[in-house]
């Protein structure tokens, strides 16, 4: 296998983080997933955003903040007496919760409704989050804004949503653009694709814009990425939990070679698919992609779900991560993974802020 750019197998005792690429804020941080990203890219994360205060407690175990604020987006956005840095930042990072926009979830039938993103978590409505985090960047006016979310957003009805955020950017003092990427092309082995909307500031936007139309102008930024994919058999290590379930061992025990998940097997043996699906990593393929829950994938070759050690390095996380008592299937599942965000973070350093 050729070598790629950053190692999916990694530890933070054997990286060094050299921070001198510029300064990130991260809003909706989790477990500190972008943020591993940007300091794998040379970025200094000087702080963060988050609700749930055991993500945030994950955060400070791993990363060591300078400024953490353990609130809700809606009140930060309000704060007074922030930080100097916090208007002086290269790029604003966030990921605000996309469960209304999942192509996992119910969609339409939970857009504008408030709920809890996380048990113990404040109910919000989460489909206005992401305005919520521009009106922060209206409020700091860092150089550059970088918002991911969930590949659902560009289906159907939520074009609309779309729309918006465009006019919502360039409200705030933005050109915006935005790109459906795919982690396992970036060195991640694992089949997870994402949106990512990247934001320039009008003010130093001049050199790094290309005309589209008689009118029209568009960011120039090329976000392409063709690394050699990485099969699940250089990642598997046997050390998941057995599948003791009686049902779910029986769908196992049906499987077969061309079954991508246990719906497959589901199928053949009651005539109807599961809803809550579990799918099958073959050892020749990609990782499909996490989900947040143990039961999400499991082994096509053996009875087992996927270990601490082989989801770290599916999702990109250092062996040595610091999960402070949370499952790392979670935060791992609900996180950017670190070299997915590094591979963007490196060339919008290269193109854009390098330049200025």
């Amino acid at each position: 296998m050729s070598e790629h750019k950053y190692k999916f197998d990694w530890s933070f005792s054997d990286t060094t983080f050299t921070k001198d690429k510029g300064q990130v804020f991260s809003c909706f941080a989790c477990g500190g997933g972008s943020t591993m990203g940007y300091k794998l890219a040379g970025f200094d994360v000087i702080g963060c955003n988050e609700i749930d205060y055991r993500m945030m407690k994950v955060y400070r175990e791993n990363h060591s903040p300078k400024y953490s604020f353990l609130e809700p987006i809606q009140e930060f956005k309000k704060k007074e007496n922030l930080p100097d840095e916090l208007y002086n930042l290269d790029i604003l990072d966030g990921s605000p919760p996309c469960s209304s926009f999942s192509i996992a979830g119910s969609r339409g039938k939970s857009w504008g409704k408030a709920k809890h993103f996380r048990e113990g978590q404040a109910q919000q409505v989460l489909d206005t989050l992401f305005f919520d985090f521009i009106d922060l960047a209206k409020r700091l006016q860092p150089k550059v804004v970088v918002a991911e979310n969930v590949k659902g957003l560009l289906l159907g009805d939520a074009i609309q949503y779309v729309r918006r955020i465009y006019e919502e950017f360039r409200a705030a003092g933005y050109y915006c653009r935005h790109w459906l990427l795919d982690a396992q092309k970036m060195g991640v082995p694992q089949r997870r694709q994402r949106v990512f909307f990247v934001c320039l500031r009008k003010d130093l936007a001049s050199p790094f814009l290309k005309r589209t139309g008689l009118f029209d102008e568009s960011l120039r930024l090329d976000l392409n990425f063709d690394e050699e994919l990485i099969p699940f058999g250089h990642v598997v290590d046997y050390s998941g939990r057995e599948i003791t379930s009686p049902k779910m061992r029986a769908r196992w025990e049906r499987r077969q070679e061309n079954d991508s998940s246990f719906s497959d097997a589901s199928l053949r043996m009651c005539g109807k698919k599961i809803s809550f699906n579990t799918m099958f990593a073959h050892n020749e393929r990609i990782c499909p992609c996490l989900t947040g829950k143990e039961d999400c994938v499991a082994l096509y070759d053996k009875p087992k779900y996927l270990g601490a050690s082989e989801v770290c390095k599916v999702a990109t996380f250092p062996q040595d991560y610091d999960f402070a008592g949370q499952p790392p299937h979670y935060i791992c599942g609900m996180s950017v993974p670190p070299v997915m965000m590094a591979q963007i973070a490196s060339q919008i350093y290269l193109q854009w802020l390098s330049k200025m």
